[in-house]
């Protein structure tokens, strides 16, 4: 393990401060993005009853879900705020946005994908009644206004990283997963990215309980995932939310989960609070990573959180 000392000494070469000054440029200018499109802020929420399953998403590879004990009631650390988006915007709260930190203890050979981290953070957000167009044209014009805001406020930086930043066109090119797949086969996600100059939307995935499967296509699901070019991959996730109680106990027996892990969700679907609503969560580090052309994610950070890595602080 490195010592403090020389730890030290390797990120002062590592060209950070400008990184974190566009990381810097990132968040305020989602914030404002968001206000000014009428979102209301909550704080993230770190630990809790419920998480995230995070299965059956092939994407997946955690390995455990940290949990402690507290005056006998059992915590999770959360994965994602997507159970407690839905049951913020089921108690009034129609445009709701968060930056909150996830843990996911993923399997040490995501080290290697360049862009897994086991702590990150994401602007997790979810709208009531929206579509998944309403979402996909959102988010489209978010990446847009951040784009140009740290080309215009971070010249020099980006300069300084040797990296140059194209606006991309809308709207973004669309792909549903199948495509994906029968074109560059079963991990089409990296072959994809690099064989593409801007953002793109692929689309419809088997994923957790709560995407919404369309009711008039079994198999068919109304979700999305945003893609960067360049091979740098999944830039964020999400999808149309089941809201109906017998659908959502279905998909979790499907899933082969335990239907008393979510027994307070469970409980707010049972007695109707749950509406129809969709969102996504926007991977920050993964966002910054792409804008200064990072070869790894984990080079953007100043306190590493690499998969299989050992934590020096």
């Amino acid at each position: 393990m490195l010592s403090l000392t020389r730890y030290l000494e390797l990120v002062k070469r590592k060209k950070l401060l400008p990184i974190l000054r566009i990381q810097t440029t990132v968040i305020r200018s989602i914030e404002d993005f968001m206000v000014s499109h009428g979102f209301v802020q909550l704080m993230p929420v770190l630990l809790s009853t419920i998480t995230d399953p995070l299965g059956p998403d092939p994407g997946s590879s955690v390995i455990e879900v940290p949990e402690i004990e507290y005056y006998s009631q059992r915590l999770v650390l959360t994965q994602s705020m997507i159970l407690h988006k839905q049951i913020a915007v089921a108690a009034g709260l129609d445009k709701i946005f968060i930056f909150s930190p996830n843990i996911r203890l993923e399997h040490e050979k995501r080290k290697s994908t360049g862009k897994h981290l086991i702590e990150f953070t994401q602007m997790d957000f979810e709208i009531a009644n929206a579509t998944m167009d309403d979402i996909m044209n959102l988010v489209e014009d978010l990446i847009i206004e951040v784009m140009k805001n740290v080309m215009k406020i971070n010249e020099e930086d980006l300069k300084l990283l040797n990296r140059e930043l194209k606006i991309p066109r809308k709207p973004f090119k669309r792909y549903t997963s199948h495509e994906m797949v029968q074109k560059y086969g079963e991990d089409w996600e990296f072959a994809a990215s690099l064989d593409h100059s801007e953002p793109f939307w692929v689309t419809c995935f088997k994923r957790e309980f709560y995407d919404r499967e369309d009711p008039e296509r079994p198999g068919h699901y109304r979700n999305y995932d945003l893609i960067y070019p360049e091979g740098f991959g999944e830039a964020l996730s999400g999808g149309e939310r089941e809201w109906e109680y017998e659908r959502i106990v279905s998909r979790i027996r499907r899933d082969g989960l335990e239907l008393d892990r979510f027994r307070i969700y469970l409980e707010v679907a049972r007695m109707g609070f749950l509406i129809p609503s969709a969102g996504a969560g926007l991977g920050i580090e993964r966002f910054v990573r792409f804008l200064v052309g990072a070869k790894h994610i984990g080079d953007i950070q100043l306190f590493k959180r690499v998969p299989g890595e050992k934590i020096l602080i």
